[in-house]
């Protein structure tokens, strides 16, 4: 795996991607599949589908197979409607590389060892919505729209080593300018590898972010979405970082 990598976001709602802003208003993009094949060929190091409306309906494992069927050479993570370990597997059977858990590891933490056990810890992230009230982090839950401090349930998975990355998800801004960056100084065990998510787009803050230890990875939803030179131009502000260089062979249309 990279050292550090950049990760296009795709959000899905009702089916179409849309852009986020702060998990509460959505604007329509288009066809999942095809925004994943472009940030594919625009030299995304990993593509992340986040399907936020599946509960119970369970994983979309069609668009999974559409997905698929585009051929794509990019790692896929998915996460959406994950409920128990049959729907990992089924994940993974229809095209992810790897998945994310939210709302199960509230609903259902005893279900994540059976999904390491399954899939190992490398296919498991934990995707968690976060923001800092006074000088605490708290946890994020966007079905009440409360906020409280991380269950200790999710720590004790942390510690475990259940999961081998944490999605943090800045959800206040989400969507917005910048990146709260007292996320990663206040996240409770600093071993954890973190992929940070929501206001990220200004390059400074991105390499700054990324220059940090404990951070392997910055997500990018919205900024990414609008032109197939924004991950090459990116990339070259990002200076000596360990991140692999865009591939110009890859902007060539096929």
């Amino acid at each position: 795996m990279l050292g550090k990598r950049l990760v296009g976001v795709i959000t899905v709602k009702n089916g179409w991607a849309v852009q986020s802003f702060g998990f509460g208003r959505y604007l329509p993009l288009g066809r999942a599949e095809i925004l994943a094949d472009n940030l594919d060929r625009w030299g995304a190091d990993e593509v992340l589908v986040l399907c936020i409306d599946r509960g119970a309906a369970g994983p979309d494992l069609a668009l999974l197979r559409r997905m698929a069927a585009k051929g794509l050479s990019t790692p896929l993570i998915y996460g959406g409607g994950i409920r128990s370990v049959e729907d990992a597997v089924a994940v993974v059977a229809s095209g992810a590389d790897r998945i994310a858990v939210d709302a199960l590891l509230r609903d259902d933490p005893g279900v994540v060892p059976g999904i390491e056990a399954a899939l190992g810890a490398q296919a498991v992230i934990a995707a968690l919505p976060l923001g800092v009230d006074g000088d605490a982090l708290v946890s994020f839950d966007y079905r009440t729209r409360t906020r409280a401090p991380l269950a200790e349930a999710t720590l004790a998975l942390l510690r475990a080593g259940s999961v081998s990355e944490v999605l943090a998800m800045d959800h206040v801004n989400d969507g917005g300018a910048a990146f709260d960056e007292r996320i990663v100084e206040l996240f409770p065990i600093p071993s954890v590898p973190l992929i940070v998510f929501g206001g990220l787009r200004d390059p400074d803050q991105i390499r700054r972010v990324l220059g940090r230890p404990s951070v392997r990875a910055a997500a990018i939803g919205n900024s990414l979405s609008y032109g197939e030179n924004r991950i090459r131009q990116l990339k070259s502000k990002l200076g000596a970082l360990p991140i692999r260089a865009p591939s110009y062979l890859r902007w060539i249309d096929q």
